[in-house]
């Protein structure tokens, strides 16, 4: 066994690139990591990943054969840093300027605690008070705790190969290719989403009971220190600061090269997953639309008549579209590494359940059964939004009637377009509520992994919205049937609609941060010199003295940013900005203007063009956004777009009814054929409803939706693996039964 110590401790030391005359400290350095990897070993399946007092407390019933974990080698001194040399920031946490002192203490040791007491083993830094008196935390990592962190959480990592597989320190020269060393082997996005994974999953012991100077708030076990804090708004925001450097040569690129290929590398490795996704479906679905560009300007030089050819063969195109999607994004997730996430990843930090150890995996996580959640959704959840539907559906009608009325009284023809401005700003308030309303919900329904709690929460959201967006227009269709009425609203929403989105994202936050500073600058210029009892600067410094009085930051001993870090005004910078809330908003805009698009092809061919010029501004809006409008957002892992997949297909297929619908109302296209009477009419486009559903659920089932290459290689990897385990067993066994007959033969000789 010695030798074999001596053997794997000499592997590590050729995967960090050190050779054996390095210095003491190298070989401190190689001891310490080969000393976590023995741990990490044992703790896989056993131990908790947020408190080994947690662990003693459900494990104590295990197997006394099983292996103890020496806790002691994570200690101290594998994690103190040198107050002489600051590292770098991986995130920053404001704190609430009325945070009390022995709740700031408790959550600071929470951060920088060791993980057998439920802390996250970081290194927390704090900077200056600013002028608001908030308390800015910087907090970072040694490259061990990196390291740990990252085999722990079974992190996805490309191999000298190019391969995408799940990080070990056991096969840790795999992930260096070349000359590369350890301090280089992640980069900074991915320490900041490791950071944030340790930071999210500290999580409360049974012996926190409340938060520390809030007596009247409840903990229970396992729930996550960060995310309650966050909700009792003591922790005001916690972002990961941007590379300046490297997002200006991603700008270039990417918003300021108008006719270049988006650089999707560069967006993932500075972005994330979740990001570039987005980004390859907009550029996906922005060349889709070529085809229906070029066949509505074609049924412009033609007749009416051939209105039915060009409306079915964009509903066949669209199901072809998303098909090929539907491939693509398996492509994508398979390069990525995460094509294998499935509901038992790792549970979301605000998953709520007793800690126990789960079935498959071994690990102590929060379980909750699953059945309480479907009872939530079935029982609660769904007759609200049912209610909320039926609500927002009435007072649509109601806007619409209004509206009518006005148009045929002479008293109120002057008020006409007051229903739709009222009804406008209705959408607008409801929206908003709605959206909290969904959100709370959907928490409350306590799904395990956060792909699983976006999909519901997408689902209640786009019900609200398919309502708000696209009813009045069913209703001008089909109960009015006033065709020209519908071409205009059309026009109108996607031209102008959109125009407005542009300016919300991308203009108005610029213009509203430029007059913010504009005016703190006019502030200051025109106070005079002379430091009066109400001059802001005296104000400032007698604030700053109050707010280190009052919270005693000056008694927490940690190291401090030096005044002239310029970690400190990137910090402030970057606090000012707008955070990102994810992905919905953007696939919104996609999903709206995708039924404008589709659901009434037939009555505004050109709305494709439209559309399409649009998403071409889109693409460099979006990535302006992105590097100069919001914080920077941390990177999630997706496999697939999730909920709103399945939502454009509902559309796809409701594009095909709706489109029937309107071509059998069509009055140019029955005069064609005067001879055929209503029921003739009705009986044609019943079958060609259902001929066109056919066409569609065969290309669903004859298009695969893994290449033929990812499925070969997944069945590689599952073929590999097995083999794997089978050349394990097998020197299980062979070693067993070496000690079995030696034992045997031993025996014999004694006698």
């Amino acid at each position: 066994m010695e030798r074999l110590h001596q053997t794997e401790t000499h592997s590590v030391s050729s995967n960090l690139n050190y050779s054996g005359d390095e210095d003491e400290e190298k070989d401190l350095f190689i001891n310490s990591l080969w000393n976590i990897h023995k741990t990490l070993v044992a703790l896989r399946g056993h131990m908790s990943p947020i408190s080994s007092k947690v662990d003693t407390e459900i494990l104590g019933h295990m197997d006394p054969m099983s292996p103890k974990v020496d806790t002691e080698i994570l200690g101290k001194d594998l994690f103190e840093i040198d107050e002489k040399y600051l590292p770098p920031t991986y995130l920053v946490i404001q704190l609430s300027a009325d945070i009390p002192v022995k709740t700031l203490t408790w959550l600071i040791e929470k951060l920088r605690g060791k993980k057998r007491d439920g802390g996250g083993e970081l290194i927390v830094i704090k900077q200056p008070v600013n002028p608001e008196g908030l308390l800015v935390l910087h907090v970072s990592a040694t490259k061990l705790k990196l390291l740990e962190a990252a085999e722990e959480m079974e992190f996805m990592k490309e191999d000298k190969t190019g391969k995408v597989k799940e990080f070990s320190v056991q096969f840790l020269e795999d992930f260096l290719p070349g000359s590369m060393q350890v301090d280089n082997l992640f980069s900074l996005t991915e320490r900041q989403t490791i950071t944030r994974h340790e930071v999210e999953n500290i999580r409360a012991l049974s012996e926190d009971k409340h938060i520390p100077g809030y007596p009247e708030t409840h903990l229970y076990t396992g729930q996550s220190i960060v995310g309650v804090c966050q909700k009792y708004e003591l922790i005001k925001s916690m972002y990961a600061l941007h590379d300046r450097e490297v997002l200006k040569k991603l700008g270039r690129s990417w918003y300021m090269s108008i006719f270049g290929k988006q650089p999707y590398d560069e967006i993932k490795n500075y972005f994330g997953e979740a990001v570039t996704l987005y980004f390859h479906f907009l550029g996906f679905y922005t060349d889709a639309l070529i085809i229906p560009v070029l066949l509505g300007l074609l049924q412009l030089l033609f007749s009416r008549e051939t209105v039915p050819f060009f409306c079915i063969f964009n509903v066949v195109w669209l199901t072809l579209v998303l098909e090929i999607w539907r491939r693509k994004s398996n492509e994508y997730a398979y390069k990525w590494g995460t094509i294998g996430m499935t509901s038992m990843d790792e549970p979301r930090p605000n998953f709520r359940g007793a800690m126990g150890v789960d079935s498959i995996t071994g690990k102590v996580q929060p379980q909750a059964p699953r059945y309480l959640t479907y009872v939530k959704m079935y029982a609660v959840s769904i007759p609200i939004v049912f209610v909320c539907l039926t609500v927002a559906f009435v007072i649509m009608l109601a806007s619409l009637w209004a509206e009518a009325y006005a148009k045929e009284s002479e008293e109120w023809q002057a008020y006409v377009s007051l229903p739709s401005t009222i009804y406008t700003v209705v959408v607008l308030i409801m929206n908003a509520y709605y959206r909290r309303l969904a959100t709370f919900l959907t928490e409350w329904e306590n799904h395990r992994t956060q792909s699983q709690f976006e999909r519901h929460r997408v689902t209640k959201l786009v019900l609200f919205e398919f309502v708000n967006n696209f009813m009045s227009l069913f209703y001008i269709a089909f109960i009015t049937k006033d065709m020209e009425n519908l071409k205009s609203q059309l026009q109108t929403m996607l031209i102008i609609t959109q125009t407005v989105n542009h300016f919300q994202e991308t203009i108005q936050p610029l213009a509203i941060k430029y007059y913010m500073m504009k005016v703190h600058n006019l502030k200051f210029n025109f106070f005079p010199k002379k430091l009066d009892p109400k001059s802001p600067k005296l104000l400032l410094e007698k604030n700053i003295s109050k707010v280190t009085e009052d919270n005693k930051l000056s008694n927490i001993i940690m190291p401090e940013l030096p005044p002239n870090d310029p970690r400190i005004k990137l910090a402030d910078e970057e606090a000012e900005m707008e955070p990102y809330e994810g992905t919905y908003d953007d696939y919104l805009e996609l999903f709206t203007q995708f039924g404008y698009v589709f659901l009434f092809s037939s009555v505004y061919p050109l709305a494709a063009l439209w559309a399409y010029l649009n998403n071409l501004i889109e693409i460099r809006a979006d990535a302006f956004k992105f590097c100069k409008v919001f914080q920077r957002p941390m990177c999630r892992r997706v496999k697939d777009i999730g909920a709103w997949q399945r939502s454009f297909e509902i559309l796809s297929a409701l594009s095909i009814l709706t489109n029937c619908g309107l071509l059998y109302l069509s009055q140019p296209l029955r005069q064609s054929i005067p001879t055929f009477s209503d029921v003739q009419w009705l009986l044609l486009f019943v079958v060609l409803e259902h001929l066109m559903l056919g066409i569609r659920f065969l290309l669903h089932i004859a298009i695969s939706d893994k290449p033929e290459w990812v499925r070969v290689a997944l069945a590689k990897e599952n073929y590999e693996s097995k083999q794997a385990l089978k050349y394990e067993k097998s020197q299980k066994n062979k070693g067993l039964l070496t000690r079995k007959f030696k034992t045997v033969d031993e025996s014999r000789a004694n006698r």
